[in-house]
C-alpha cells in the first residue's frame, strides 16, 4: 500500500544513512514489519486518535489521518548510538 513510501526510505538509508546494527536488506524487512505495525494501530486506534504509530531504536513509521481516502505514511530515521550510553557514564564519572 506505501510502496512509494518504502522506496524513498530504502533508498535514503542505502545512500545517507550508517548503521552497524543493520544491513540494507535487513532495513527492509524492518520497514515492512514497521508498516504492518502501524497500518495495525492505524487501523484499531480510538476515535479521538489520527496517527498510527511503529518504531524500533533506528526507525520510526508514521501513518497520520488526512481528509483523504489514504493516510500520509512518514519514516524516519532514528538518530541513535550504541555507544552513547557508555559515553554518558564515561562523563559522570569524570565529573566525579
Amino acid at each position: 500500500m506505501f510502496e512509494p513510501e518504502l522506496r524513498a526510505a530504502l533508498a535514503s538509508y542505502d545512500r545517507h544513512v550508517v548503521c552497524i546494527e543493520k544491513i540494507p536488506e535487513d532495513c527492509e524487512t524492518t520497514l515492512r514489519s514497521l508498516l504492518e505495525k502501524a497500518i495495525k494501530a492505524f487501523a484499531t486506534r480510538g476515535p479521538e486518535l489520527r496517527h498510527g504509530i511503529a518504531l524500533d531504536r533506528h526507525v520510526t513509521v508514521i501513518l497520520s489521518q488526512t481528509d483523504g481516502p489514504r493516510p500520509l505514511c512518514a519514516i524516519y530515521f532514528n538518530l541513535y548510538s550504541p555507544y552513547a550510553k557508555k559515553q554518558a557514564a564515561r562523563a559522570e564519572t569524570a565529573q566525579r
